[in-house]
């Protein structure tokens, strides 16, 4: 009896397999209810067995439940996503009067938002709400009644300059190797009253290497000289910097850079959390260097103190992005560098 039973049963899934088939065929469906019928499908020639079907496609049995009890094998249009539209829909409650006033304030003051108007509909004896009067904006818009004006660009606000050199970073373009990307960024320092101070920092992503400089001012031609530093106190070969939209980096800077072969990556605006890794560093460099450091702040004294804060942060100072190595140490134990990496400081 279990043999005749076991028997139809693969009788009437063939069956039910090749009528969903040609119904896919005369009724196409979506990529989407396609992979549900294949759900089912491997349902059924798996013994029922739902917890091995939703395992095998990575789905909840929740999920497969839900469509399950909605899946009629002999009409597979059963399987395909529903509209959520809501049955009832909420119906609008202003009156043309009102819409008739918002438009013509709106098209005599195209710039100004649902607050002001709210408050001019009130003058003239109209009560409504700041909500209601952007639903009714939003409505005109859609129907092309309200048309914004064209926008005159005569304002002051500065433009993006075209860069002859520095581009954005593709996104292809990933850091692998010590000296992929190295991000540079400037801080202020104002140690003493009436003291400003420039501190240039150079910092790699991969190596966790830092380079500083520090001087009186940051324009593009020192700018172009700390890419010497750079260059003579990394001990990889430098291929791409990341840089901020800043004004130091760019005119000599940037033909510095092309000069050199190095890539040059600018920063879209308002976005220093693409170089997170010099900002972090700039905050270290503060906290541990320059806060606690006796110093007159004179550059003769500052600078010698500097160069000895750098020695430490690449060579003694653990770093916890590394396992607490050292960036020498990484360099030395994750990078063929040919024995001990030399140092020029």
């Amino acid at each position: 009896m279990g043999d005749t039973y076991n028997g139809v049963m693969k009788i009437v899934s063939a069956v039910l397999t090749g009528y969903t088939h040609l119904a896919r065929l005369n009724n196409p469906i979506s990529k989407e209810a396609q992979v549900r019928i294949k759900w089912f499908d491997y349902y059924r020639n798996h013994g029922g067995n739902a917890r091995l079907t939703c395992r095998h496609f990575g789905i909840s049995p929740q999920t497969f439940y839900r469509w399950k009890r909605r899946y009629n094998p002999w009409n597979p249009k059963t399987i395909e996503d529903r509209s959520h539209r809501p049955k009832r829909l909420r119906q609008p409650t202003y009156t043309n009067e009102q819409v008739e006033s918002i438009l013509k304030l709106r098209e005599r003051y195209p710039r100004w938002g649902k607050e002001k108007i709210k408050v001019l509909l009130e003058k003239q004896g109209i009560q409504i709400s700041v909500s209601m009067v952007g639903r009714i904006i939003r409505y005109l818009k859609d129907r092309n009644i309200l048309r914004e004006p064209l926008i005159n660009s005569v304002s002051a606000r500065k433009r993006a300059r075209t860069r002859p050199y520095a581009v954005r970073k593709p996104k292809e373009y990933q850091a692998k190797l010590p000296g992929d990307i190295v991000q540079v960024d400037t801080l202020d320092l104002r140690p003493l009253p009436g003291v400003l101070l420039k501190h240039f920092s150079a910092y790699d992503v991969v190596a966790r290497w830092n380079v500083m400089s520090v001087g009186c001012q940051a324009t593009s031609t020192t700018a172009a000289r700390f890419l010497d530093d750079i260059q003579n106190r990394s001990p990889y070969k430098v291929k791409a910097i990341q840089v901020d939209g800043g004004s130091e980096f760019e005119s000599i800077f940037e033909l510095e850079c092309q000069k050199r072969g190095i890539k040059l990556f600018v920063l879209p605006p308002h976005s220093p959390k693409l170089n997170g890794g010099v900002e972090r560093a700039n905050r270290t460099h503060t906290e541990e260097f320059y806060e606690i450091t006796d110093s007159t702040f004179d550059l003769a004294d500052l600078r010698p103190k500097l160069l000895e804060w750098e020695k430490i942060c690449n060579t003694y100072r653990p770093n916890q992005a590394l396992n607490y190595l050292t960036p020498l140490e990484n360099l030395e134990r994750n990078f063929k560098t040919g024995g001990k990496v030399s140092l020029i400081i």
